[in-house]
């Protein structure tokens, strides 16, 4: 099947063009005899048929090519590409309603291959928290693209050099290869298991068998499958499709053709006969139960099992929050003062905790008295803090049995006794440390407790969670306490205790609601959480964290590094990086040695695609986006050049920092853990300036 690019009209989604041409190949096979003819006489019969009436049980279905999951009046059986009982192909697709009407086919014809298409979509092999990669490199592939095709591995490196896509090179190289035999078609299954195989390889010859995998793979491919099958194994597939839309399109799918009905299926579209509001409404709150479910089961292994055998209504029975399988954190808002926060929780009770500069640390007690550590990003870093996991049982009541600890894992100064820089914890080993020869020592602070003896807690207001915290552990200086904090209302006092955080080495306040609106809500940046960082007592406003995309290259003092940077927010919606500034100030001279070396490893011809620029302000080096760095500005100002939230407040210009700075670099985060686009504008909203026009911020929640 094509990538149709699917524009939504009055809420119906139509295909630029259908494809009704025969191609120059299919010709071919049609005036031969040999085996392939039969498969692509039967494709090219079923082109051309438009939105006629659904072929009969003695015509073909429609080919790969002609297969138009975004057409109006979908039909999950007859206007699927394949049939029932028969793996299905291997696809490509772009927006949810599109992304929605195969999962519906794949529902009823093959429903075992849901899971494996869920996983290819995202371009994951299992859950985040068990790391599973593929470990292929850019290399590795042109080395398989090369000995599938035959062409010399200079040719591929200089086209993909020129192109800036393997994924391009090897659709071209595999277009222009004749064969003898046409190997069977991929499955998506197929393709999936060859892909966790390929993962699962370790030892001296792992890479040459990996090759001879990717080489199967690709000698298999039809039409444009090798530029997907190449972008996958890079881990570089962009469709435009980040999570939360995935999981709103397998809801819509479930929702209007149910799963388990056997076939011929009774129901094939559930929401026939709504009205489009009614119909909307509808598929949201069943999207919700779903979305909420996975906030605390992050496990598409164990989700979708559920979704098949027992409906979208009873996930939450079956799918609960787990000890060992690690939630994505709560996150804060930031405030412009205590003013704000005041304004903000009116009457609602809340309560001022100290905001750590460390590291989260999400720690898990399983029954089996197991200890897992996890990092904001869902990964297991229990090997990384062997010194932590020794003090759990002396710092844990004996009425523990189970429970998900959520803290801030901080440098500690034993002899001096006082929190140490952020920077001095990422000097410390990131796997497999020997705890003695830790030489960074760390002491955790725990400020909220989300699970406890088999009872999930997230529901339950802070107040109580704090509580039940405070009764299930107990404190040992330097090693296990719980984050300093006070409950007030009073403005002077705020802002005093704000002053001793920063003297306290630390990054400012949290302040989170306690009674009101008080659950603990799985990733999402809440506003019953507000961050009052030290940087608004400088009144430089709230550091963001940001992409390098591009450099320019030093003069002066300057030559032979970096002098500049371009940098971006992300767009999680649709998964592109747009350009937010210039910045060359806040470097000593080994910062700009430093990025010099790391940068210059990911130096790439052109731009990515998904790269939103002005070309007045193009860099003289495009860089893959790979690091992500802290930056406080000024302020935020609409800007004709920057791309960052275009059309979320200006419908023609962007957002851009005014006097941006350069404060570290985030190891924990990854380039799509960037501010987004949405908190860029959120945070351009909220300031005084701009509020004083008469502009209001926008309240919206980000996944």
């Amino acid at each position: 099947m094509s990538l149709l690019r699917v524009p939504v009209q009055n809420g119906v989604q139509e295909a630029d063009s259908p494809i009704k041409k025969v191609t120059k190949r299919s010709r071919q096979i049609l005036d031969s005899d040999d085996d392939e003819a039969p498969v692509v006489k039967e494709q090219v019969a079923a082109k051309g048929q438009g939105d006629k009436e659904a072929p009969s049980k003695t015509e073909k279905v429609k080919g790969q090519t002609d297969y138009d999951p975004s057409r109006p009046g979908y039909h999950p059986i007859d206007h699927a590409c394949w049939k029932q009982a028969i793996p299905m192909s291997f696809p490509r697709l772009r927006n949810i309603e599109t992304l929605s009407n195969l999962l519906r086919s794949v529902l009823l014809l093959s429903p075992d291959d849901l899971l494996c298409c869920v996983y290819l979509c995202l371009n994951q092999l299992g859950p985040a928290y068990l790391g599973m990669e593929l470990g292929v490199g850019e290399t590795v592939l042109m080395k398989a693209v090369a000995q599938a095709t035959g062409r010399q591995l200079d040719k591929i490196k200089a086209e993909a050099q020129e192109k800036g896509d393997l994924g391009l090179v090897a659709e071209s190289s595999r277009s222009n290869q004749r064969m003898m035999f046409q190997p069977a078609s991929l499955t998506a299954g197929g393709v999936f298991r060859k892909l966790k195989e390929i993962a699962s390889m370790s030892g001296n010859s792992a890479m040459n068998k990996k090759i001879d995998i990717i080489k199967g793979l690709f000698v298999a491919c039809r039409f444009s499958e090798a530029r997907y099958i190449v972008r996958s194994l890079a881990g570089k597939l962009r469709i435009g499709l980040a999570e939360q839309s995935v999981l709103s399109a397998l809801s819509q799918a479930v929702c209007l053709t149910p799963p388990g009905q056997g076939f011929p299926p009774a129901v094939i579209d559930a929401g026939k006969g709504m009205s489009a509001e009614s119909r909307r409404a509808w598929i949201e709150e069943k999207s919700l139960i779903l979305k909420q479910t996975y906030c605390e089961m992050p496990n598409y292994d164990v989700l979708i099992p559920v979704l098949l055998k027992e409906g979208i209504d009873q996930l939450p029975n079956h799918c609960k929050l787990t000890p060992g399988v690690p939630l994505r954190p709560m996150l804060a808002h930031p405030t412009k003062g205590v003013g704000e926060v005041m304004k903000k929780f009116d009457e609602a009770a809340f309560t001022c905790e100290y905001k750590y500069d460390g590291e989260r640390a999400q720690i898990h007690i399983l029954e089996s008295g197991e200890v897992r550590i996890f990092s904001r990003n869902q990964e297991d870093n229990t090997s990384k803090y062997p010194d932590i996991i020794s003090r759990i049982p002396k710092v844990k009541k004996d009425s523990v049995v189970s429970c998900v600890l959520d803290s801030e894992a901080v440098a500690w100064d034993r002899e001096k006794k006082q929190i140490q820089p952020f920077q001095v914890l990422t000097t410390r080993k990131r796997k497999d440390v020997d705890a003695s020869e830790i030489k960074v020592q760390v002491c955790v602070y725990a400020f909220d407790l989300l699970y406890l003896n088999g009872e999930s807690l997230v529901r339950q207001p802070l107040c109580r969670r704090r509580a039940l915290l405070r009764e299930s552990f107990s404190e040992v200086e330097g090693e296990f306490v719980f984050a300093r904090s006070i409950d007030s209302d009073n403005t002077d006092t705020i802002a005093e205790f704000l002053e001793q955080s920063v003297r306290d080495s630390c990054e400012g306040l949290m302040v989170k609601t306690l009674e009101k609106d008080a659950t603990y809500e799985i990733a999402k940046r809440s506003h019953n959480w507000l961050k009052l960082k030290k940087d608004y007592l400088e009144g430089v406003g709230d550091t963001v964290d940001l992409c390098v995309i591009g450099a320019y290259l030093g003069k002066g003092k300057r030559t032979g590094t970096y002098g500049g940077f371009l940098l971006a927010c992300y767009d999680d919606e649709n998964e592109e990086f747009q350009s937010v500034c210039k910045i060359g100030t806040g470097f000593k001279d080994e910062d700009l040695e430093q990025h010099y070396k790391f940068l210059k490893d990911h130096i790439l011809p052109k731009p990515r695609a998904y790269y939103r620029f002005d070309q007045s302000a193009e860099p003289d080096v495009w860089l893959d986006a790979v690091q992500v760095w802290e930056v406080k500005c000024a302020d935020l100002s609409l800007s004709p050049v920057y791309k960052a939230a275009m059309g979320m407040v200006d419908p023609e210009k962007g957002i851009s920092l005014r006097f941006p700075r350069f404060l570290r670099i985030r190891d924990d985060k990854k380039p799509e853990d960037a501010t987004t686009g949405a908190q860029i504008a959120d945070l351009y909203k909220k300031q005084q300036q701009i509020q004083n026009q008469g502009e209001k911020a926008d309240p919206e929640d980000y996944y």
